[in-house]
């Protein structure tokens, strides 16, 4: 490439150090900057993130809105391209996002692109392997991140959104052991969430939401293609789902018995 398109590349991390070289090289040769928002690494992640050219910033953990919105306020473009420490623009949508700036402005305000998880037994993806629609392309005057803690979700404001063809890939977990400590923490965020809206789990859903969400991660998102691994990562997912239930319920519980002044 001969020159860089006009985007800015905001990530945030925490203990990355293992992944984020991957992101950052994904992206470093034709954005015009990088900027990793660094809550309190203990690991190498600050140093390498440097090393790699970024620009580096540190910012208290608030939460994972806050975290992105803060990081939009960094990039000196209009145009912002959001990934997590542990995501990578895969060489197909680089062409593609390249692509959208040859002749200026590209046409929507934003645009989807499909997410595509990598686990530790993955070098490249099942070619139907289950995807997701993200939206992490946009000009941060028409969309943006809200300011949710737990909600990590960007909304348009203003015109229309665009849909990209190329995948841009997960590596969420490094292994069952940080899968289940991750969804350990993030479910407690997510009951404290769900308490403070009101929404106490009926037994009904504490029943049923295992064994249907087995089934919608194994058939529904195509884990089977993925084999015995596809049934493991099911059972992870029913696990996940289940979880900030039983917390959210705990937590109704606790506040019924404060109430009660047990």
């Amino acid at each position: 490439m001969t020159g860089k398109i006009p985007v800015s590349a905001p990530i945030i991390a925490k203990n990355e150090a293992d992944r984020i070289g991957t992101a950052i090289r994904s992206v470093r040769d034709w954005v015009d900057e990088v900027h990793v928002i660094d809550s309190g690494s203990e690991d190498e992640t600050v140093q390498l993130s440097r090393e790699l050219g970024a620009h580096t910033h540190f910012r208290a953990w608030t939460g994972y809105g806050p975290q992105k919105v803060h990081g939009e306020t960094l990039c000196r473009n209009h145009w912002v391209l959001n990934l997590d420490a542990d995501e990578e623009i895969s060489p197909e949508l680089r062409d593609e996002i390249i692509a959208l700036f040859e002749h200026g402005e590209p046409p929507h305000s934003a645009y989807c692109m499909l997410r595509t998880e990598l686990y530790s037994f993955h070098d490249r993806p099942h070619p139907w392997a289950p995807t997701s629609d993200w939206v992490r392309l946009y000009r941060k005057d028409r969309a943006g991140y809200k300011d949710s803690p737990v909600h990590d979700t960007v909304v348009v404001h203003t015109g229309k959104t665009g849909r990209l063809r190329g995948r841009m890939y997960h590596r969420s977990f490094r292994s069952f052991r940080h899968h289940v400590d991750k969804v350990n923490s993030y479910s407690s965020a997510q009951a404290e969430d769900r308490f403070r809206k009101g929404r106490n789990p009926s037994w009904l859903t504490l029943l049923l939401t295992p064994p249907l969400a087995f089934l919608k991660c194994l058939i529904l998102r195509r884990e089977f293609v993925n084999g015995i691994d596809g049934v493991l990562i099911s059972y992870m997912y029913a696990f996940q789902r289940f979880i900030r239930l039983a917390k959210t319920r705990e937590r109704f519980q606790l506040e019924r018995r404060k109430q009660a002044g047990k």
